[in-house]
């Protein structure tokens, strides 16, 4: 053992000092003055950039399946009566795969239709944007009640649209939004029946039995959790989740 510290000891002291001689990249940022309007559309796209970054939280969250998929699994959850398990960080990371998951389409019709012949420079940078927002506008179409979508174009006292294309987003993002808990609630109510009557029937057992002092829930909790196990929850709730978004 003492020979092979020294040995170490040897090799990574002339290393460190050849480290510490070596000349190490430096990367430095800095603010100046723009001296045309190609530097000041460059400071443009970059404030921009830094925009979209920082509310890229509020679109992963208001412009996809999110929304729904983490509604239900709380849902499911507080119907299994399992506290804290599984755990928040393991909910949204679900959620999020999901999310990606059944986003896959959308986001592959926006990259092959207006990313890559941006980036190509096919495309100038408005019709772009317009290209993009076809498929998402497509997609919250198809996820938003017309009841819905109504309720916004009047509150914002918007002209009634003469076709699904002629929604503005400032009217389909809320209502999509609205659509989605709706949908969310509805899958929630459904999943709570089974272990809902999974505690009745412990509930009557105990009281027929007399045992007044035992909380039911502590003995409702094995079976609705074996319950959940031999039906092959997660393998029903994830499938059918996937299946309500992709259609």
């Amino acid at each position: 053992m003492k020979r092979l510290l020294l040995s170490l000891w040897l090799v990574l002291v002339p290393a460190l000092a050849t480290a510490q001689e070596a000349a190490l990249p430096a990367i430095r940022f800095g603010i100046d003055r723009a001296t045309g309007p190609q530097d000041l559309s460059l400071t443009l796209q970059i404030v921009l950039l830094l925009t979209v970054l920082s509310l890229a939280p509020a679109i992963l969250i208001l412009l996809t399946s999110f929304t729904r998929i983490i509604v239900v699994l709380s849902f499911l959850r507080n119907a299994l009566g399992t506290q804290a398990m599984p755990p928040n960080q393991v909910l949204v990371g679900l959620a999020l795969f999901l999310t990606f998951f059944v986003m896959t389409p959308t986001w592959n019709q926006v990259y092959d239709g207006a990313l890559r012949p941006y980036l190509d420079g096919e495309l100038p940078q408005a019709e772009a944007l317009e290209k993009a927002r076809e498929p998402v506008q497509a997609f919250l179409l198809r996820h938003a009640r017309e009841r819905d979508i109504a309720l916004f174009v009047r509150l914002g006292n918007e002209p009634p649209p003469r076709t699904p294309q002629d929604v503005s987003l400032a009217a389909l993002i809320p209502a999509f939004v609205i659509s989605e808990l709706r949908t969310a609630f509805t899958i929630g109510f459904l999943l709570f029946i089974p272990f809902v009557i999974i505690d009745l029937v412990v509930a009557s057992v105990l009281m027929s039995m007399g045992m007044f002092m035992l909380p039911p829930m502590m003995v409702s909790l094995p079976f609705k959790i074996i319950f959940f196990v031999l039906v092959d929850g997660w393998h029903l709730v994830v499938g059918s989740l996937a299946r309500s978004v992709l259609g």
